[in-house]
């Protein structure tokens, strides 16, 4: 999904969320640098929100982000305060300053934890680090982090539509994963490591078998299960790899290696 298509669907998310029923508010106010729009200047709430609210709209998040922050530093008793914290922590979001936007809405949490707009912020947190996965040729720790984020959402709220979006999501976080646990294992194998190779094909097997990466870590482990010797393992990693993908080119790949080198061994 491209970010301006993910974007507009997290603004209709936001504005479904906060601002149903919130009163009209004043059109924007004058122009002018980003420094004078967040400097000190005492301004009524109403004033305040609606002009953050319109940097928002005109694509100006970051000054958004500082002037719904403004809204909480002036009125902090005031019930645009709580409502600011959240559009503060999504305009974040929406500029990709993903640090700011997870402190802010963390903020929120801490202050309200049983706010309605509680499983926004939840959610918005899994976006924050979901969008950072990097690919798999690089630390995971990130995709962890969006890993643990989503499995909350969904823990939290199971009924909700962040939950559902939450589950699709940890399909992919799941496969970058494995793919980062496949990366290092071949790298074992490459070394000639194969005891620490297998284990990181097993944790694919057992870990991660609903992603694509299942049916060549089963190869990887009828390989490296030849490399030490132990070539009843192997026939059983090709069996297992037979029954559950039998089409795919690491099954032909496994199957070859064992008539090469174990075509007298029996599956037990």
């Amino acid at each position: 999904m491209t970010r301006s298509i993910r974007s507009k669907i997290a603004l209709k998310t936001i504005r479904a969320a906060l601002l149903g029923g919130v009163i009209a508010t004043t059109a924007a106010c004058g122009g002018g640098s980003a420094n004078d729009d967040v400097a000190y200047i005492a301004r009524d709430v109403e004033t305040l929100y609606a002009e953050a609210q319109n940097r928002l709209d005109d694509g100006n998040t970051q000054v958004a982000a500082a002037l719904f922050d403004e809204v909480e530093r002036q009125h902090p008793y005031s019930p645009w305060a709580r409502r600011a914290q959240l559009m503060s922590a999504f305009s974040y979001y929406i500029s990709r300053d993903y640090n700011s936007s997870i402190q802010n809405a963390q903020r929120f949490l801490s202050i309200h934890p049983g706010n309605k707009d509680a499983p926004y912020a939840y959610y918005l947190i899994a976006l924050c680090y979901y969008e950072q996965i990097s690919d798999v040729n690089r630390d995971q720790s990130i995709t962890e982090q969006a890993q643990t984020a989503l499995r909350e959402v969904n823990r939290r709220f199971p009924q909700t539509e962040y939950a559902a979006d939450a589950r699709l999501k940890l399909d992919l976080v799941a496969d970058h994963l494995a793919g980062k646990e496949m990366e290092i294992g071949r790298f074992y194998q490459r070394s000639g490591r194969w005891l620490a190779a297998q284990l990181r094909f097993r944790n694919v097997v057992e870990g991660f078998q609903t992603t694509s990466h299942a049916p060549e870590a089963l190869y990887r482990l009828t390989e490296s299960s030849l490399a030490l010797g132990i070539r009843e393992e192997a026939v059983k990693y090709t069996a297992v790899l037979g029954a559950n993908y039998p089409g795919t080119e690491w099954y032909e790949k496994a199957y070859e290696l064992v008539e090469d080198h174990a075509s007298d061994v029996t599956p037990s």
